[in-house]
């Protein structure tokens, strides 16, 4: 099988252009872009900016790909945009390269989906299998971690983090930090519980679940001070690794609070 380049298409001098690629009707493709193996680009794409997409990805039509951010502190610095393996771009979806004030990159792992009108800001560092729905928008610096899944229309604040397996519900804004293994929502989100949906679909054992669901209760207890909470559970589920991902994503300094379950107050 041999590229396969739309004479309508623009491919500037430079790009660099991997073995196998599609490109269809009407995309443009930067000098400084680079295209891996079999990359298909459908029709209408515009891939700028110092842009590497990995192999077997595809990218629908009307994306914007690559382009400069939308911070007013941008001044054209050389930064860069990856994207990993096997992502999936749909219709409309933005992304853009990092800034200076933020590394200088804006990272996506491998197998990702992107739904229509998902967009991911300037230096943003996505992991793998991440889900985007439609128009679910990635302010900068946002880091999010593996099997991420964001529901539609939600919305999530600078700097906030989102760790593993985490999900986001549908029109959720969040302002702060989420758990790995949590699962937030509503219109200024609160933790709601765990993500079980996802951990029994990614195969965690009936065990496995109910020792997370034990130890966040004790996380999140109403008793005691965070750190007392977080030392006692350390003490109970040291050996266990999810339990564990969870203390140290609590203990990391963050700019941001982390998201908290919603306390019922009585009338």
């Amino acid at each position: 099988m041999s590229s396969a380049i739309h004479p309508t298409a623009i491919v500037e001098d430079g790009a660099v252009l991997g073995a196998d690629i599609a490109i269809g009707p009407y995309c443009v493709v930067g000098g400084e872009v680079e295209l891996g193996d079999r990359v298909r680009l459908v029709s209408h794409a515009a891939i700028a900016g110092r842009t590497r997409i990995g192999a077997d990805s595809i990218v629908f039509p009307f994306a914007s790909i690559g382009h400069p951010p939308q911070d007013l502190k941008y001044k054209g610095e050389a930064s860069r945009l990856e994207i990993g393996r096997k992502a999936v771009i749909r219709e409309h979806v933005t992304m853009n390269p990092g800034t200076e004030g933020g590394g200088m990159l804006t990272k996506v792992g491998d197998e990702c989906l992107f739904m229509v009108g998902a967009h991911v800001a300037h230096d943003c560092l996505l992991g793998d299998h991440v889900i985007m729905a439609n128009n679910a928008t990635l302010a900068g610096h946002v880091e999010v971690g593996d099997f991420v899944i964001l529901g539609g229309l939600s919305a999530i604040h600078q700097f906030v983090r989102i760790g593993p397996h985490a999900m986001i519900g549908g029109m959720s804004g969040v302002e702060q930090d989420v758990i790995p293994y949590g699962m937030v929502m509503g219109d200024r989100a609160n933790l709601s519980g765990l993500n079980l949906v996802g951990l029994k679909r990614r195969g965690f054992s009936r065990d496995d679940i109910h020792t997370l669901r034990t130890a966040y209760r004790l996380l999140f207890a109403q008793d005691g001070t965070m750190g007392e909470r977080l030392d006692d559970a350390v003490e109970v589920y040291g050996a266990n690794d999810a339990v564990m991902d969870i203390v140290r994503f609590m203990r990391h300094d963050s700019s941001r609070a982390l998201c908290q379950p919603r306390v019922e107050h009585a009338a």
